[in-house]
């Protein structure tokens, strides 16, 4: 009790100031289209007329002037109103996710606090990529991305219909499976595919915002490397420049090719031919 009035009356005496500025939910969540209150306050330290203002930070890392100047900035004018205690939007979109900073200054102090807005956005149908055709052996990477939900989705991958663990080997019924699935980024890899891994795959993207929503189904093959294939090419390539090497024999050794000797007297019956002509 003794600390508690001595600390009362050394700031009464020094002057000493809190200016703290506090908010009411540091994260707030809000579905599309509907309206929100962030709410932010401050202590009387400032004044009654201290300066506060409203940044806005995306999800990449732009900042935007949201309130200044005792106005709404630019495309928030209409969308937002300023009161005492805080900032309302009317209504809210997906571009509105990120953090709002609420600054007030004032009596030479100064003091921030960052709301965290999330706009809940179900996801959509997600973007896949499946490779058609893969070689035993090889590498593969199986894609899934949904571009609108908020939060972002969380990702499953289905084989055949069936639902893939997240770490097959935890499965018996899949510890013969050498994928790696990555639930954040939707990523499905295979770092040595087999013909265990032919079949139908799909996706599935959720954020617990309406339905779950599933890619198109593709058939992923895997087939082993074609040696035979390969042997047979290389025995016709052969054959080829045999039957070519042995036209030619045949077609000197019938007079159809001039030899090398009848070249050579034509070559100089030609020069002798062109001397004459001077």
């Amino acid at each position: 009790m003794l600390t508690f009035v001595f600390v009362c009356l050394a700031i009464s005496v020094t002057g000493l100031r809190a200016f703290t500025v506090t908010v009411a939910n540091p994260s707030v969540q809000v579905k599309e289209n509907e309206g929100v209150d962030l709410k932010c306050t401050y202590s009387s330290d400032f004044g009654t007329s201290p300066r506060v203002e409203w940044k806005f930070r995306d999800l990449k890392g732009s900042q935007t002037l949201v309130y200044f100047d005792n106005q709404p900035t630019g495309n928030y004018a209409g969308r937002i109103t300023v009161y005492d205690g805080g900032l309302r939007f009317n209504k809210v979109t997906r571009a509105d996710n990120g953090n709002y900073d609420c600054e007030v200054s004032g009596n030479t102090g100064y003091d921030e606090k960052t709301i965290k807005l999330t706009v809940l956005v179900p996801p959509s149908k997600p973007v896949s990529r499946i490779p058609s055709s893969v070689r035993t052996g090889s590498n593969a990477r199986l894609t899934c991305f949904d571009t609108d939900g908020s939060p972002p989705s969380s990702y499953k991958w289905y084989k055949d219909n069936i639902l893939l663990p997240e770490d097959p080997t935890l499965s018996s019924n899949f510890k013969n499976l050498t994928y790696k699935m990555d639930v954040k980024n939707g990523n499905l890899d295979f770092a040595r595919v087999s013909k265990l891994d032919t079949g139908s795959y799909f996706c599935e993207a959720s954020n617990g915002e309406g339905a779950p929503q599933r890619g198109d189904a593709m058939r992923m093959e895997v087939h082993d490397l074609n040696v035979g294939g390969i042997v047979a090419a290389v025995i016709i390539a052969l054959l080829a420049v045999g039957l070519l090497l042995f036209g030619l024999w045949f077609a000197r050794k019938k007079g159809y090719l001039p030899s090398k000797k009848n070249r050579k007297q034509a070559k100089t019956k030609s020069g002798l031919y062109t001397a004459r002509n001077r």
